[in-house]
């Protein structure tokens, strides 16, 4: 008797969720149906791919082998459905997207309610880190990276540039004053990235003529941490537009330096490998964001 694709999806989502319990959750089945799955395609194929203890699962030898297979078999049916359904001009699918934490709620997030009703066929899975990953280990189809690219087996679509601007809550300078030359800056609260260390670069000229590196005396990893840190009057910080657009023109936060900070901006594309097989699924998200980036740009 032969496997079956249900048989193949249990084991590599087994696998990939490290149990058999979130595999369950994630296929919608409960944990004996897809305990007793598994164990039936061990038993047409009449061995062992995991080891089971209390604590976890480990793929055998034969298992490491047959998931290598089971990905291929199932992304050549991932394949086949997308290519059915691009003859039909409605793409359907899991598509996952990753984008640093600000960029997804301030960007991605509005525009999710539009994209589904263009597509409702298209599943959905979003997630943020906000360092760079790697696509192929953390099965991601499409991620927005801001900033310069170096990864050159990627495929990458410009998709707009947001300026960045030092910004600071009315409650902050009530309290400690308005800065009106970059050396003052020394003075104040300022808030930045403990990495990428590029990122406290300053869009002010210093008086060597080139960009005023600070040292921020509080530090994240998150934009959306600093900007809220700013938005609660900790300190002065060097934000990007698409972040910011609402709170400046609310005015919860100030821009700074208006006439002598520099026109910075940071690119902003959406990357992916160039042979992938959700070709439709990706480029209908893509381009739904760049038209509705079109219309409202970050800077305004």
């Amino acid at each position: 008797m032969k496997s079956t694709l249900d048989e193949l999806q249990a084991f590599v989502a087994v696998v990939d969720t490290g149990s058999i319990t979130a595999a369950s959750e994630q296929l919608g089945l409960t944990i004996s149906a897809t305990s007793r799955t598994l164990g039936r395609l061990e038993e047409k194929l009449q061995t062992t791919l995991l080891q089971r203890t209390t604590r976890r699962l480990e793929l055998t030898e034969e298992g490491e082998a047959f998931l290598q297979r089971a990905r291929a078999i199932l992304a050549s049916v991932d394949e086949a459905e997308e290519q059915m359904a691009a003859r039909r001009m409605r793409p359907v699918g899991r598509l996952r997207v990753d984008a640093a934490t600000p960029f997804m709620l301030h960007v991605i997030v509005p525009l999710l309610d539009g994209f589904r009703a263009r597509y409702p066929e298209v599943e959905l899975e979003l997630n943020s880190n906000e360092g760079i990953i790697d696509l192929i280990e953390r099965r991601t189809d499409v991620a927005f990276r801001i900033g310069s690219l170096k990864d050159s087996t990627l495929h990458a679509r410009p998709i707009g540039s947001s300026r960045v601007r030092l910004l600071a809550s009315p409650a902050y300078l009530e309290r400690h004053g308005t800065p009106t030359k970059p050396a003052q800056l020394g003075q104040h609260q300022l808030l930045g990235f403990n990495q990428p260390e590029t990122l406290n670069d300053w869009p002010l000229r210093g008086a060597d003529g080139n960009a005023v590196h600070i040292k921020p005396n509080i530090a994240s990893s998150s934009g959306e941490t600093i900007r809220q840190m700013a938005l609660a009057g900790l300190g002065i910080a060097c934000l990007s537009d698409f972040m910011t657009r609402g709170d400046r023109k609310s005015g919860r936060l100030v821009p700074l330096f208006p006439r002598q900070t520099l026109d910075v901006r940071q690119p902003i594309n959406a990357v992916y490998y160039r042979n992938t097989t959700l070709a439709s699924r990706i480029t209908c998200f893509v381009d739904y964001v760049v038209g509705a980036l079109g219309k409202q740009p970050f800077d305004d």
